[in-house]
C-alpha cells in the first residue's frame, strides 16, 4: 500500500536525521514528507543532507512558524496534489511515536478509513509524562467526549492514519485550529462525515530530546474549539458504525 508520512518540524534537528530512515524501513511503499517552518536549528538542511531512498524523502520548507495544524494541512495538501499515495500519516518528529507502530497501522487500515493511535485504549499508555500532563491529557479527551459526542478514547493524539479519499473528502482549508484543537477538529470532520475510525492502542514516550511546543494558548483553544463542534452543522449525518 502507497502511503506518504507526513512530519511538521520545527527545532528537531536533533531527531529527525534518526526518524526519517527507520519510517522508510518499515515499509518499501511508505514514502516521508517533512514540512519545515524554517527551523532556526538547520532541520531543513539535515534532511536534504539524507540519502534519496530512490525519491522517498521529500522536504516542504514553508517561509514562517505558522504552528502545527497548518504544517499538516499543507503537508495533507501536498500529499493530494503530487502523488498517488492511497494512505497518509500523522507523525510527530520528536520520537514519541515509535516508528515499528507503523505496521500496525497499515494492517488496521484495511477494513477502517481513519485510524487513531490511543493512549488511552488499554489503560494509560504514556511513558515518562509528569504527572500534570497526564491528567491535563486525560481530563482534557473526557471533557471532549462529553461536548462533541465523539465516541473517541483519544481525540487528542497526532498519531493517525487516514486514506487518501477522506482527506480529499475534508474541509481542509477552513480547519484553522491548532495543538490538540487541530486533531480534536480533524477527527471530529471524518466522525461527522460517516467514515469508519477505528483506535489502536500505541505507546506514547515523551520526547527524547528537543524542546515542547506545548503551550497554554493552545490549550485554551481545545477547551474553546469543541463547543463550536458541538453546534457545528455539516452537510451529512453522524456515523452509526463508528468503532472505538
Amino acid at each position: 500500500m502507497k502511503g506518504f508520512v507526513v512530519i511538521p518540524t520545527y527545532n528537531e534537528a536533533e531527531n529527525i536525521g534518526c526518524l526519517v530512515p527507520l519510517v522508510l524501513a518499515r515499509d518499501a511503499g511508505l514514502s516521508v514528507l517533512v514540512v519545515d517552518d524554517s527551523s532556526p536549528d538547520g532541520t531543513a538542511a539535515i534532511v536534504k543532507s539524507l540519502p534519496d531512498y530512490g525519491g522517498r524523502i521529500r522536504l516542504l520548507e514553508r517561509p514562517v512558524k505558522s504552528g502545527l495544524g497548518a504544517a499538516y494541512i499543507a503537508g495533507f495538501q501536498w500529499v493530494l496534489a503530487n502523488s498517488d499515495a492511497e494512505v497518509v500519516f500523522e507523525m510527530d518528529a520528536d520520537f514519541s511515536h515509535d516508528p515499528a507502530a507503523l505496521d500496525e497501522f497499515l494492517l488496521a487500515i484495511r477494513d477502517a478509513d481513519v485510524v487513531l493511535g490511543s493512549r488511552y485504549l488499554s489503560g494509560v499508555t504514556v511513558v515518562n509524562w509528569p504527572l500534570r500532563r497526564l491528567v491535563l491529557s486525560i481530563g482534557a479527551n473526557i471533557y471532549t467526549r462529553i461536548v462533541t459526542g465523539m465516541p473517541i478514547k483519544d481525540s487528542t493524539g497526532g498519531f493517525k492514519c487516514f486514506r487518501r479519499e477522506v482527506l480529499a473528502a475534508l474541509p481542509l482549508a477552513r480547519i484553522k485550529s491548532d495543538g490538540y484543537g487541530f486533531q480534536i477538529e480533524v477527527s471530529w470532520h471524518c466522525w461527522r462525515r460517516g467514515f469508519r475510525i477505528r483506535e489502536i492502542p500505541i505507546v506514547f514516550t515523551d520526547r527524547r530530546v528537543g524542546i515542547s511546543k506545548m503551550s497554554r494558548r493552545i490549550i485554551w483553544e481545545a477547551m474553546w474549539m469543541v463547543w463550536t463542534l458541538r453546534f457545528r452543522r455539516v452537510n451529512r449525518p453522524c456515523a452509526t458504525g463508528t468503532r472505538p
